[in-house]
Protein backbone atom coordinates (compact mmCIF):
# COMPACT_ATOMS: atom_id res chain seq x y z
CA UNK A 1 0.00 0.00 0.00
CA UNK A 2 1.24 3.45 -0.88
CA UNK A 3 1.73 5.75 2.06
CA UNK A 4 -0.68 8.69 1.96
CA UNK A 5 0.87 12.12 1.48
CA UNK A 6 -1.40 13.68 4.10
CA UNK A 7 -2.15 12.51 7.61
CA UNK A 8 -5.61 11.00 8.21
CA UNK A 9 -7.23 14.11 9.78
CA UNK A 10 -6.21 16.19 6.80
CA UNK A 11 -7.53 13.61 4.35
CA UNK A 12 -10.87 13.59 6.20
CA UNK A 13 -11.10 17.39 6.13
CA UNK A 14 -10.31 17.39 2.42
CA UNK A 15 -13.14 14.97 1.68
CA UNK A 16 -15.55 17.14 3.67
CA UNK A 17 -14.40 20.23 1.76
CA UNK A 18 -14.90 18.51 -1.58
CA UNK A 19 -18.40 17.40 -0.62
CA UNK A 20 -19.23 20.90 0.59
CA UNK A 21 -18.06 22.36 -2.71
CA UNK A 22 -20.11 19.79 -4.61
CA UNK A 23 -23.20 20.56 -2.53
CA UNK A 24 -22.64 24.32 -3.04
CA UNK A 25 -22.31 23.86 -6.78
CA UNK A 26 -25.49 21.81 -6.84
CA UNK A 27 -27.30 24.48 -4.85
CA UNK A 28 -26.00 27.23 -7.12
CA UNK A 29 -26.98 25.24 -10.19
CA UNK A 30 -30.40 24.61 -8.69
CA UNK A 31 -30.79 28.29 -7.87
CA UNK A 32 -29.79 29.25 -11.40
CA UNK A 33 -32.28 26.79 -12.83
CA UNK A 34 -34.87 27.99 -10.33
CA UNK A 35 -34.30 31.62 -11.26
CA UNK A 36 -34.24 30.82 -14.97
CA UNK A 37 -37.49 28.89 -14.84
CA UNK A 38 -39.21 31.53 -12.74
CA UNK A 39 -37.91 34.33 -14.94
CA UNK A 40 -39.21 32.54 -18.01
CA UNK A 41 -42.61 31.96 -16.42
CA UNK A 42 -42.78 35.57 -15.23
CA UNK A 43 -41.97 36.79 -18.74
CA UNK A 44 -44.74 34.57 -20.10
CA UNK A 45 -47.27 36.10 -17.68
CA UNK A 46 -46.17 39.64 -18.54
CA UNK A 47 -46.52 38.90 -22.27
CA UNK A 48 -50.04 37.63 -21.65
CA UNK A 49 -50.83 40.78 -19.66
CA UNK A 50 -49.45 42.93 -22.47
CA UNK A 51 -51.54 41.11 -25.07
CA UNK A 52 -54.73 41.64 -23.08
CA UNK A 53 -53.81 45.26 -22.40
CA UNK A 54 -53.39 45.92 -26.12
CA UNK A 55 -56.83 44.50 -26.84
CA UNK A 56 -58.26 46.68 -24.06
CA UNK A 57 -56.61 49.76 -25.58
CA UNK A 58 -58.82 49.35 -28.66
CA UNK A 59 -61.90 49.74 -26.44
CA UNK A 60 -60.51 52.35 -24.06
CA UNK A 61 -63.57 54.59 -24.61
CA UNK A 62 -65.79 51.84 -23.19
CA UNK A 63 -65.20 51.70 -19.39
CA UNK A 64 -67.43 48.63 -19.04
CA UNK A 65 -65.24 46.61 -21.41
CA UNK A 66 -62.09 47.77 -19.65
CA UNK A 67 -63.61 46.79 -16.30
CA UNK A 68 -64.36 43.28 -17.58
CA UNK A 69 -60.82 42.67 -18.82
CA UNK A 70 -58.80 44.31 -16.08
CA UNK A 71 -59.03 41.28 -13.72
CA UNK A 72 -57.38 39.12 -16.38
CA UNK A 73 -54.49 41.58 -16.64
CA UNK A 74 -54.22 41.77 -12.84
CA UNK A 75 -54.04 37.95 -12.55
CA UNK A 76 -51.12 37.82 -14.97
CA UNK A 77 -49.18 40.64 -13.28
CA UNK A 78 -49.83 39.11 -9.84
CA UNK A 79 -48.48 35.76 -11.03
CA UNK A 80 -45.39 37.43 -12.49
CA UNK A 81 -44.83 39.36 -9.26
CA UNK A 82 -45.08 36.18 -7.18
CA UNK A 83 -42.46 34.51 -9.36
CA UNK A 84 -40.03 37.42 -8.97
CA UNK A 85 -40.33 38.09 -5.24
CA UNK A 86 -39.50 34.76 -3.51
CA UNK A 87 -36.49 34.48 -1.11
CA UNK A 88 -34.17 32.94 -3.72
CA UNK A 89 -34.87 35.76 -6.16
CA UNK A 90 -34.44 38.36 -3.41
CA UNK A 91 -31.09 36.86 -2.36
CA UNK A 92 -29.84 36.71 -5.95
CA UNK A 93 -30.57 40.44 -6.39
CA UNK A 94 -27.54 41.06 -4.17
CA UNK A 95 -25.14 39.29 -6.56
CA UNK A 96 -22.80 41.27 -8.81
CA UNK A 97 -24.11 42.03 -12.32
CA UNK A 98 -26.81 39.34 -12.43
CA UNK A 99 -28.40 41.00 -9.40
CA UNK A 100 -28.81 44.23 -11.39
CA UNK A 101 -30.83 42.39 -14.03
CA UNK A 102 -32.99 40.55 -11.48
CA UNK A 103 -33.59 43.68 -9.41
CA UNK A 104 -34.73 45.63 -12.48
CA UNK A 105 -37.15 42.86 -13.48
CA UNK A 106 -38.48 42.64 -9.92
CA UNK A 107 -39.10 46.38 -9.57
CA UNK A 108 -40.82 46.61 -12.97
CA UNK A 109 -43.02 43.58 -12.29
CA UNK A 110 -44.05 44.90 -8.87
CA UNK A 111 -44.84 48.33 -10.36
CA UNK A 112 -47.03 46.86 -13.10
CA UNK A 113 -48.86 44.71 -10.57
CA UNK A 114 -49.49 47.71 -8.32
CA UNK A 115 -51.07 49.54 -11.25
CA UNK A 116 -53.16 46.67 -12.63
CA UNK A 117 -54.05 45.03 -9.33
CA UNK A 118 -54.49 48.01 -7.03
CA UNK A 119 -54.40 51.49 -8.56
CA UNK A 120 -56.77 51.03 -11.50
CA UNK A 121 -59.32 48.72 -9.87
CA UNK A 122 -61.41 51.33 -7.96
CA UNK A 123 -61.13 53.83 -10.81
CA UNK A 124 -62.32 51.35 -13.42
CA UNK A 125 -65.07 50.10 -11.11
CA UNK A 126 -66.50 53.60 -10.79
CA UNK A 127 -65.90 54.43 -14.45
CA UNK A 128 -67.71 51.27 -15.60
CA UNK A 129 -70.97 52.89 -14.46
CA UNK A 130 -70.05 56.21 -16.06
CA UNK A 131 -70.91 57.07 -19.65
CA UNK A 132 -69.47 59.96 -21.60
CA UNK A 133 -73.05 60.77 -22.55
CA UNK A 134 -73.40 61.96 -18.95
CA UNK A 135 -71.26 64.90 -20.02
CA UNK A 136 -74.03 66.17 -22.27
CA UNK A 137 -75.90 69.09 -20.70
CA UNK A 138 -79.66 68.71 -20.50
CA UNK A 139 -81.55 71.99 -20.84
CA UNK A 140 -78.24 73.79 -20.36
CA UNK A 141 -77.38 71.95 -17.12
CA UNK A 142 -74.67 69.38 -16.42
CA UNK A 143 -75.25 66.51 -13.98
CA UNK A 144 -72.35 66.93 -11.55
CA UNK A 145 -72.74 63.59 -9.75
CA UNK A 146 -70.57 61.80 -12.31
CA UNK A 147 -67.66 64.12 -11.53
CA UNK A 148 -68.02 63.79 -7.78
CA UNK A 149 -68.34 59.98 -7.94
CA UNK A 150 -65.14 59.64 -9.98
CA UNK A 151 -63.00 62.08 -8.02
CA UNK A 152 -61.87 60.01 -4.96
CA UNK A 153 -60.98 56.95 -7.03
CA UNK A 154 -59.20 59.07 -9.66
CA UNK A 155 -57.17 60.92 -7.03
CA UNK A 156 -56.12 57.73 -5.22
CA UNK A 157 -55.39 55.90 -8.47
CA UNK A 158 -53.26 58.73 -9.85
CA UNK A 159 -51.21 58.82 -6.63
CA UNK A 160 -50.55 55.05 -6.70
CA UNK A 161 -49.65 55.05 -10.38
CA UNK A 162 -47.30 57.96 -9.73
CA UNK A 163 -45.52 55.97 -7.04
CA UNK A 164 -45.18 52.99 -9.39
CA UNK A 165 -43.74 55.23 -12.11
CA UNK A 166 -41.28 56.75 -9.62
CA UNK A 167 -40.14 53.26 -8.58
CA UNK A 168 -39.33 52.32 -12.18
CA UNK A 169 -37.63 55.69 -12.75
CA UNK A 170 -35.44 54.92 -9.73
CA UNK A 171 -33.89 51.81 -11.32
CA UNK A 172 -30.15 52.21 -11.88
CA UNK A 173 -29.68 51.12 -15.49
CA UNK A 174 -25.88 51.48 -15.43
CA UNK A 175 -25.26 47.73 -15.16
CA UNK A 176 -28.40 46.52 -16.93
CA UNK A 177 -28.20 44.80 -20.31
CA UNK A 178 -29.28 47.09 -23.18
CA UNK A 179 -32.38 45.06 -24.22
CA UNK A 180 -33.64 45.02 -20.63
CA UNK A 181 -32.79 48.72 -20.16
CA UNK A 182 -34.81 49.52 -23.30
CA UNK A 183 -37.78 47.57 -21.94
CA UNK A 184 -37.53 49.39 -18.61
CA UNK A 185 -37.55 52.73 -20.47
CA UNK A 186 -40.61 51.67 -22.48
CA UNK A 187 -42.46 50.62 -19.33
CA UNK A 188 -41.50 53.88 -17.63
CA UNK A 189 -42.98 55.82 -20.54
CA UNK A 190 -46.12 53.67 -20.40
CA UNK A 191 -46.57 54.25 -16.67
CA UNK A 192 -46.14 58.00 -17.10
CA UNK A 193 -48.74 57.99 -19.88
CA UNK A 194 -51.20 56.10 -17.66
CA UNK A 195 -50.41 58.43 -14.78
CA UNK A 196 -50.97 61.52 -16.94
CA UNK A 197 -54.40 60.19 -17.91
CA UNK A 198 -55.41 59.34 -14.35
CA UNK A 199 -54.01 62.63 -13.10
CA UNK A 200 -56.00 64.56 -15.71
CA UNK A 201 -59.19 62.79 -14.62
CA UNK A 202 -58.40 63.53 -10.97
CA UNK A 203 -57.81 67.22 -11.65
CA UNK A 204 -60.88 67.56 -13.87
CA UNK A 205 -63.21 65.85 -11.41
CA UNK A 206 -61.87 68.02 -8.58
CA UNK A 207 -62.12 71.33 -10.44
CA UNK A 208 -65.01 71.08 -12.88
CA UNK A 209 -67.84 70.77 -10.32
CA UNK A 210 -66.61 73.94 -8.61
CA UNK A 211 -66.26 75.83 -11.89
CA UNK A 212 -69.75 74.68 -12.86
CA UNK A 213 -71.20 76.24 -9.73
CA UNK A 214 -71.61 73.25 -7.43
CA UNK A 215 -70.63 75.37 -4.41
CA UNK A 216 -72.37 78.54 -5.56
CA UNK A 217 -72.77 80.76 -8.65
CA UNK A 218 -69.67 81.59 -10.68
CA UNK A 219 -68.84 84.02 -13.47
CA UNK A 220 -66.01 83.37 -15.92
CA UNK A 221 -64.63 85.79 -18.46
CA UNK A 222 -63.83 84.08 -21.77
CA UNK A 223 -61.42 85.99 -24.03
CA UNK A 224 -60.91 85.10 -27.68
CA UNK A 225 -57.40 85.55 -29.04
CA UNK A 226 -56.96 86.41 -32.71
CA UNK A 227 -53.99 84.54 -34.25
CA UNK A 228 -54.00 86.85 -37.29
CA UNK A 229 -52.39 89.51 -35.06
CA UNK A 230 -49.81 87.80 -32.89
CA UNK A 231 -49.42 88.27 -29.19
CA UNK A 232 -47.16 86.22 -26.91
CA UNK A 233 -49.96 83.88 -25.81
CA UNK A 234 -51.55 83.57 -29.25
CA UNK A 235 -53.19 86.71 -30.52
CA UNK A 236 -54.70 90.07 -29.80
CA UNK A 237 -57.81 90.01 -27.57
CA UNK A 238 -60.92 90.94 -29.54
CA UNK A 239 -64.31 89.58 -28.56
CA UNK A 240 -65.06 88.36 -25.05
CA UNK A 241 -67.97 86.93 -23.10
CA UNK A 242 -68.98 86.08 -19.54
CA UNK A 243 -70.25 82.57 -18.80
CA UNK A 244 -72.44 82.24 -15.70
CA UNK A 245 -72.56 78.85 -13.96
CA UNK A 246 -74.76 77.70 -11.08
CA UNK A 247 -75.38 74.15 -9.86
CA UNK A 248 -74.29 72.76 -13.23
CA UNK A 249 -76.34 75.21 -15.32
CA UNK A 250 -74.45 77.42 -17.78
CA UNK A 251 -75.56 80.57 -19.56
CA UNK A 252 -74.05 83.37 -21.62
CA UNK A 253 -74.59 86.48 -19.50
CA UNK A 254 -72.59 89.22 -21.27
CA UNK A 255 -70.49 90.01 -24.33
CA UNK A 256 -68.08 92.84 -25.09
CA UNK A 257 -65.40 94.10 -27.45
CA UNK A 258 -61.85 94.94 -26.37
CA UNK A 259 -61.76 97.67 -29.00
CA UNK A 260 -65.04 99.46 -28.34
CA UNK A 261 -65.88 98.77 -24.69
CA UNK A 262 -62.54 99.46 -23.01
CA UNK A 263 -60.45 102.65 -23.00
CA UNK A 264 -56.73 103.13 -23.15
CA UNK A 265 -55.73 103.49 -19.51
CA UNK A 266 -53.27 106.29 -18.82
CA UNK A 267 -51.64 104.16 -16.10
CA UNK A 268 -51.31 100.35 -16.08
CA UNK A 269 -54.20 98.72 -14.23
CA UNK A 270 -51.79 96.28 -12.56
CA UNK A 271 -48.09 96.32 -11.79
CA UNK A 272 -46.39 93.65 -13.91
CA UNK A 273 -42.95 94.50 -12.55
CA UNK A 274 -40.29 96.83 -13.94
CA UNK A 275 -38.50 94.17 -16.01
CA UNK A 276 -41.57 92.96 -17.92
CA UNK A 277 -42.87 96.52 -18.22
CA UNK A 278 -39.60 97.46 -19.93
CA UNK A 279 -39.78 94.50 -22.33
CA UNK A 280 -43.41 95.17 -23.30
CA UNK A 281 -43.26 98.97 -23.08
CA UNK A 282 -46.03 98.80 -20.49
CA UNK A 283 -48.70 98.11 -23.10
CA UNK A 284 -50.37 95.03 -21.52
CA UNK A 285 -51.67 97.02 -18.56
CA UNK A 286 -53.05 99.88 -20.66
CA UNK A 287 -54.89 98.20 -23.54
CA UNK A 288 -57.17 95.19 -23.17
CA UNK A 289 -56.08 94.09 -26.66
CA UNK A 290 -52.52 93.73 -25.35
CA UNK A 291 -53.24 91.77 -22.16
CA UNK A 292 -51.92 88.63 -23.87
CA UNK A 293 -48.66 90.36 -24.78
CA UNK A 294 -47.28 89.08 -21.46
CA UNK A 295 -46.06 85.50 -21.88
CA UNK A 296 -47.59 84.14 -18.66
CA UNK A 297 -51.34 83.64 -18.71
CA UNK A 298 -51.91 84.20 -14.99
CA UNK A 299 -50.70 87.80 -15.43
CA UNK A 300 -52.73 88.28 -18.62
CA UNK A 301 -55.80 86.92 -16.84
CA UNK A 302 -55.37 89.20 -13.83
CA UNK A 303 -55.04 92.21 -16.15
CA UNK A 304 -58.18 91.14 -18.05
CA UNK A 305 -60.09 90.54 -14.82
CA UNK A 306 -59.15 93.97 -13.47
CA UNK A 307 -60.15 95.78 -16.66
CA UNK A 308 -63.48 93.95 -16.75
CA UNK A 309 -64.15 94.90 -13.13
CA UNK A 310 -63.38 98.56 -13.80
CA UNK A 311 -65.61 98.92 -16.84
CA UNK A 312 -68.36 96.36 -16.14
CA UNK A 313 -68.52 96.46 -12.34
CA UNK A 314 -68.12 92.68 -11.93
CA UNK A 315 -65.34 90.68 -10.30
CA UNK A 316 -65.10 87.42 -12.23
CA UNK A 317 -64.13 84.11 -10.65
CA UNK A 318 -61.73 83.23 -13.42
CA UNK A 319 -60.60 83.82 -16.98
CA UNK A 320 -60.52 81.35 -19.87
CA UNK A 321 -58.84 81.90 -23.23
CA UNK A 322 -59.59 80.32 -26.61
CA UNK A 323 -58.52 81.03 -30.17
CA UNK A 324 -60.31 80.29 -33.48
CA UNK A 325 -58.19 77.15 -33.88
CA UNK A 326 -59.50 75.77 -30.59
CA UNK A 327 -62.98 76.85 -31.71
CA UNK A 328 -62.56 74.71 -34.83
CA UNK A 329 -61.83 71.70 -32.61
CA UNK A 330 -65.08 72.31 -30.73
CA UNK A 331 -67.00 72.66 -34.01
CA UNK A 332 -65.85 69.15 -34.90
CA UNK A 333 -68.00 68.03 -31.95
CA UNK A 334 -71.03 70.29 -32.54
CA UNK A 335 -71.16 70.07 -36.31
CA UNK A 336 -71.87 73.14 -38.50
CA UNK A 337 -73.35 76.14 -36.71
CA UNK A 338 -75.64 78.65 -38.45
CA UNK A 339 -74.70 82.32 -37.99
CA UNK A 340 -77.08 85.31 -38.19
CA UNK A 341 -75.12 86.47 -41.27
CA UNK A 342 -76.29 83.38 -43.15
CA UNK A 343 -72.86 81.72 -42.98
CA UNK A 344 -72.41 78.18 -41.75
CA UNK A 345 -69.46 78.05 -39.35
CA UNK A 346 -67.71 74.68 -39.55
CA UNK A 347 -64.56 73.00 -38.30
CA UNK A 348 -63.14 73.41 -41.79
CA UNK A 349 -63.88 77.09 -42.45
CA UNK A 350 -63.65 78.59 -38.94
CA UNK A 351 -59.98 79.57 -39.25
CA UNK A 352 -60.05 81.29 -42.68
CA UNK A 353 -63.47 82.85 -42.05
CA UNK A 354 -62.69 84.29 -38.62
CA UNK A 355 -59.05 85.24 -39.22
CA UNK A 356 -59.08 86.56 -42.76
CA UNK A 357 -62.31 86.54 -44.75
CA UNK A 358 -64.21 88.66 -42.24
CA UNK A 359 -61.69 91.47 -42.79
CA UNK A 360 -62.12 91.23 -46.56
CA UNK A 361 -65.90 91.33 -46.17
CA UNK A 362 -66.38 94.16 -43.65
CA UNK A 363 -64.57 97.51 -43.67
CA UNK A 364 -65.48 98.65 -40.17
CA UNK A 365 -64.28 97.26 -36.86
CA UNK A 366 -67.78 97.44 -35.37
CA UNK A 367 -69.19 95.11 -38.05
CA UNK A 368 -66.30 92.74 -37.59
CA UNK A 369 -66.74 92.63 -33.82
CA UNK A 370 -70.48 92.05 -34.24
CA UNK A 371 -69.67 89.08 -36.47
CA UNK A 372 -67.26 87.65 -33.88
CA UNK A 373 -69.78 88.10 -31.06
CA UNK A 374 -72.48 86.36 -33.08
CA UNK A 375 -70.11 83.49 -33.88
CA UNK A 376 -69.17 83.07 -30.20
CA UNK A 377 -72.81 83.11 -29.09
CA UNK A 378 -73.82 80.60 -31.76
CA UNK A 379 -71.06 78.15 -30.85
CA UNK A 380 -71.89 78.49 -27.15
CA UNK A 381 -75.53 77.73 -27.91
CA UNK A 382 -74.52 74.61 -29.83
CA UNK A 383 -72.32 73.45 -26.96
CA UNK A 384 -74.93 74.06 -24.28
CA UNK A 385 -77.88 72.41 -26.04
CA UNK A 386 -76.36 68.93 -25.55
CA UNK A 387 -76.02 68.01 -29.21
CA UNK A 388 -72.20 67.95 -29.27
CA UNK A 389 -70.52 64.54 -29.39
CA UNK A 390 -68.88 64.32 -25.92
CA UNK A 391 -66.04 62.07 -27.10
CA UNK A 392 -65.07 64.44 -29.90
CA UNK A 393 -65.54 67.40 -27.56
CA UNK A 394 -63.24 65.94 -24.89
CA UNK A 395 -60.66 65.11 -27.55
CA UNK A 396 -60.86 68.65 -28.95
CA UNK A 397 -60.46 70.26 -25.54
CA UNK A 398 -57.49 68.01 -24.75
CA UNK A 399 -55.86 68.92 -28.07
CA UNK A 400 -56.46 72.63 -27.50
CA UNK A 401 -54.94 72.35 -24.03
CA UNK A 402 -51.87 70.48 -25.28
CA UNK A 403 -51.32 73.17 -27.93
CA UNK A 404 -51.65 76.02 -25.37
CA UNK A 405 -54.82 77.25 -27.13
CA UNK A 406 -57.04 76.63 -24.07
CA UNK A 407 -55.84 78.48 -20.97
CA UNK A 408 -57.49 78.71 -17.55
CA UNK A 409 -56.96 80.99 -14.57
CA UNK A 410 -58.97 80.76 -11.36
CA UNK A 411 -59.05 83.68 -8.95
CA UNK A 412 -59.18 81.18 -6.07
CA UNK A 413 -55.55 80.16 -5.46
CA UNK A 414 -56.47 76.71 -4.14
CA UNK A 415 -58.48 75.96 -7.25
CA UNK A 416 -55.76 77.31 -9.52
CA UNK A 417 -53.25 75.06 -7.74
CA UNK A 418 -55.17 72.03 -9.03
CA UNK A 419 -53.82 72.96 -12.48
CA UNK A 420 -50.19 73.25 -11.34
CA UNK A 421 -47.81 71.78 -13.86
CA UNK A 422 -50.35 71.58 -16.70
CA UNK A 423 -50.32 73.41 -20.03
CA UNK A 424 -53.69 74.95 -19.09
CA UNK A 425 -51.94 77.45 -16.82
CA UNK A 426 -49.89 78.95 -19.65
CA UNK A 427 -46.78 79.39 -17.51
CA UNK A 428 -43.27 80.42 -18.50
CA UNK A 429 -40.95 77.75 -19.97
CA UNK A 430 -39.66 75.37 -17.31
CA UNK A 431 -36.00 74.40 -16.88
CA UNK A 432 -35.13 71.83 -14.22
CA UNK A 433 -33.09 68.64 -13.76
CA UNK A 434 -35.09 66.83 -16.47
CA UNK A 435 -35.66 69.48 -19.13
CA UNK A 436 -34.28 72.68 -20.59
CA UNK A 437 -36.76 75.06 -22.22
CA UNK A 438 -36.61 78.15 -24.42
CA UNK A 439 -39.54 80.48 -24.99
CA UNK A 440 -40.36 82.08 -28.36
CA UNK A 441 -43.12 84.67 -27.94
CA UNK A 442 -44.23 86.51 -31.07
CA UNK A 443 -45.98 89.89 -31.20
CA UNK A 444 -47.30 91.91 -34.13
CA UNK A 445 -45.93 95.44 -34.27
CA UNK A 446 -47.78 96.47 -37.42
CA UNK A 447 -51.25 96.99 -35.96
CA UNK A 448 -52.50 94.61 -38.63
CA UNK A 449 -53.84 91.16 -39.40
CA UNK A 450 -50.82 90.25 -41.56
CA UNK A 451 -49.79 87.36 -39.31
CA UNK A 452 -52.40 85.26 -41.10
CA UNK A 453 -49.73 85.00 -43.82
CA UNK A 454 -46.68 84.57 -41.57
CA UNK A 455 -44.82 81.28 -41.04
CA UNK A 456 -42.51 80.40 -38.15
CA UNK A 457 -40.04 77.55 -37.78
CA UNK A 458 -38.05 76.56 -34.69
CA UNK A 459 -35.33 74.10 -33.77
CA UNK A 460 -33.43 73.32 -30.56
CA UNK A 461 -30.34 71.12 -30.30
CA UNK A 462 -27.49 70.26 -27.97
CA UNK A 463 -24.24 71.33 -29.66
CA UNK A 464 -20.53 71.13 -28.88
CA UNK A 465 -19.16 74.63 -28.31
CA UNK A 466 -15.74 76.00 -29.18
CA UNK A 467 -14.45 75.05 -25.72
CA UNK A 468 -15.69 71.49 -26.09
CA UNK A 469 -18.54 72.03 -23.64
CA UNK A 470 -22.14 71.21 -24.49
CA UNK A 471 -24.32 74.17 -25.41
CA UNK A 472 -28.03 74.52 -26.12
CA UNK A 473 -28.91 76.22 -29.40
CA UNK A 474 -32.19 77.80 -30.52
CA UNK A 475 -32.95 78.57 -34.16
CA UNK A 476 -35.99 80.69 -35.12
CA UNK A 477 -37.00 81.48 -38.69
CA UNK A 478 -39.79 83.89 -39.71
CA UNK A 479 -41.12 84.02 -43.26
CA UNK A 480 -43.68 86.37 -44.81
CA UNK A 481 -45.85 84.46 -47.30
CA UNK A 482 -48.35 87.26 -47.96
CA UNK A 483 -49.35 87.81 -51.60
CA UNK A 484 -46.96 89.96 -53.60
CA UNK A 485 -49.56 92.75 -53.80
CA UNK A 486 -50.18 92.69 -50.03
CA UNK A 487 -50.01 96.48 -49.90
CA UNK A 488 -53.31 96.57 -51.83
CA UNK A 489 -55.15 94.52 -49.20
CA UNK A 490 -57.72 96.34 -46.99
CA UNK A 491 -56.09 98.68 -44.52
CA UNK A 492 -57.56 96.73 -41.59
CA UNK A 493 -55.39 93.78 -42.73
CA UNK A 494 -52.22 95.74 -43.58
CA UNK A 495 -52.44 98.23 -40.74
CA UNK A 496 -52.40 101.08 -43.25
CA UNK A 497 -49.10 102.39 -41.95
CA UNK A 498 -50.75 103.57 -38.76
CA UNK A 499 -47.98 102.25 -36.50
CA UNK A 500 -45.08 103.37 -38.67
CA UNK A 501 -44.80 100.22 -40.80
CA UNK A 502 -45.62 100.67 -44.50
CA UNK A 503 -48.65 98.81 -45.84
CA UNK A 504 -47.69 95.32 -47.02
CA UNK A 505 -44.74 95.04 -44.62
CA UNK A 506 -45.06 92.91 -41.48
CA UNK A 507 -43.30 94.01 -38.30
CA UNK A 508 -42.77 91.30 -35.68
CA UNK A 509 -41.37 91.73 -32.18
CA UNK A 510 -40.19 88.42 -30.69
CA UNK A 511 -39.36 87.88 -27.03
CA UNK A 512 -36.83 85.04 -26.82
CA UNK A 513 -36.77 83.67 -23.27
CA UNK A 514 -33.54 81.80 -22.55
CA UNK A 515 -33.52 78.83 -20.13
CA UNK A 516 -33.55 79.99 -16.53
CA UNK A 517 -30.01 80.20 -15.16
CA UNK A 518 -28.31 79.80 -18.56
CA UNK A 519 -25.37 81.89 -19.80
CA UNK A 520 -25.67 83.55 -23.19
CA UNK A 521 -22.81 82.48 -25.50
CA UNK A 522 -23.85 84.12 -28.79
CA UNK A 523 -26.83 85.67 -30.58
CA UNK A 524 -26.86 86.18 -34.34
CA UNK A 525 -29.60 87.44 -36.66
CA UNK A 526 -29.93 87.67 -40.43
CA UNK A 527 -32.60 89.40 -42.52
CA UNK A 528 -35.56 91.34 -41.28
CA UNK A 529 -34.20 94.84 -41.77
CA UNK A 530 -31.04 96.83 -42.34
CA UNK A 531 -29.70 96.37 -38.78
CA UNK A 532 -30.76 92.95 -37.43
CA UNK A 533 -29.96 92.43 -33.80
CA UNK A 534 -31.24 92.09 -30.25
CA UNK A 535 -31.85 94.09 -27.12
CA UNK A 536 -31.33 92.33 -23.80
CA UNK A 537 -33.43 92.40 -20.64
CA UNK A 538 -34.51 89.98 -17.92
CA UNK A 539 -37.75 88.64 -16.51
CA UNK A 540 -37.92 86.42 -13.41
CA UNK A 541 -34.43 84.94 -13.78
CA UNK A 542 -34.80 84.53 -17.56
CA UNK A 543 -32.53 86.47 -19.89
CA UNK A 544 -34.84 87.88 -22.58
CA UNK A 545 -33.67 88.87 -26.05
CA UNK A 546 -36.02 91.15 -27.99
CA UNK A 547 -35.72 90.65 -31.75
CA UNK A 548 -37.58 92.96 -34.15
CA UNK A 549 -38.00 92.27 -37.87
CA UNK A 550 -39.63 93.94 -40.88
CA UNK A 551 -40.52 91.53 -43.67
CA UNK A 552 -41.97 92.05 -47.13
CA UNK A 553 -43.79 89.27 -48.99
CA UNK A 554 -41.37 86.43 -49.72
CA UNK A 555 -38.71 87.60 -47.25
CA UNK A 556 -37.47 85.75 -44.19
CA UNK A 557 -35.39 86.43 -41.09
CA UNK A 558 -33.48 84.05 -38.85
CA UNK A 559 -32.15 84.20 -35.28
CA UNK A 560 -29.64 81.77 -33.78
CA UNK A 561 -29.06 81.74 -30.02
CA UNK A 562 -26.55 79.60 -28.12
CA UNK A 563 -26.38 79.31 -24.34
CA UNK A 564 -24.27 77.41 -21.83
CA UNK A 565 -26.42 75.40 -19.45
CA UNK A 566 -26.36 71.90 -17.87
CA UNK A 567 -27.38 69.10 -20.23
CA UNK A 568 -30.78 67.52 -19.51
CA UNK A 569 -32.74 64.66 -21.06
CA UNK A 570 -35.15 66.99 -22.85
CA UNK A 571 -34.54 70.20 -24.77
CA UNK A 572 -37.75 72.05 -25.64
CA UNK A 573 -39.09 75.24 -27.12
CA UNK A 574 -42.38 76.81 -25.98
CA UNK A 575 -43.65 78.99 -28.81
CA UNK A 576 -46.66 81.21 -29.44
CA UNK A 577 -49.51 79.04 -30.82
CA UNK A 578 -50.11 80.11 -34.41
CA UNK A 579 -52.40 78.98 -37.23
CA UNK A 580 -51.96 75.27 -38.08
CA UNK A 581 -49.76 74.80 -41.10
CA UNK A 582 -47.85 78.03 -40.49
CA UNK A 583 -45.47 76.58 -37.90
CA UNK A 584 -42.85 73.89 -38.44
CA UNK A 585 -39.92 72.15 -36.83
CA UNK A 586 -36.84 73.01 -38.84
CA UNK A 587 -33.28 71.69 -38.61
CA UNK A 588 -29.91 73.33 -38.23
CA UNK A 589 -29.59 74.95 -34.82
CA UNK A 590 -26.04 73.63 -34.47
CA UNK A 591 -25.02 74.43 -38.05
CA UNK A 592 -25.09 78.21 -37.71
CA UNK A 593 -26.51 80.77 -40.10
CA UNK A 594 -25.78 80.79 -43.81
Amino acid sequence: MTNPLLPRPARTAGRILVWMLLILLVLVAAAVVWLGVRASLAASHLRAAESTARSVAADIDDPATVSERLPAIARETAAARSLTSDPVWAAAEGLPWIGDQLSAVGVVTAALDEVAGTALVPLIDVASDFSLDALRPVDGRFDLTGFTDLQPAAEAGAAEIGRAADAVDGIDLGGVLPPLAESVADISALLHTVHDGADAVARATALMPRMLGQEGPRNYLVVFQNNAEWRSLGGIVGAMAVIHTEDGAISLSAQASATFDFPRYTEPVLDIGPDLATITAGKPGQWFQNATQVPEFSQAAEISSEMWAREMGMRVDGVLSLDPVALSYLLAATGPVALPSGDMLTAENAIPLLLNEVYLRYDGGAEQDAFFEAAAASVFSALSDGSADPRVLMSGLARAGAEHRLLIWNADEAEQAILDGTTLQGGLPVTDAEQTSFGVYLNDGTGSKMDYYMHVGTDVQWCTGTTGAQEAALLVRLRDDAPADAAALPSYITGGGGFGTPAGVTNTVAYLYLPRGSELVSATATGGGPTPGFSTASDRDHTVLTWATDLRPGEEATALIRVRTPVTDSLLVRATPVIPGTSATIDGACAGLA
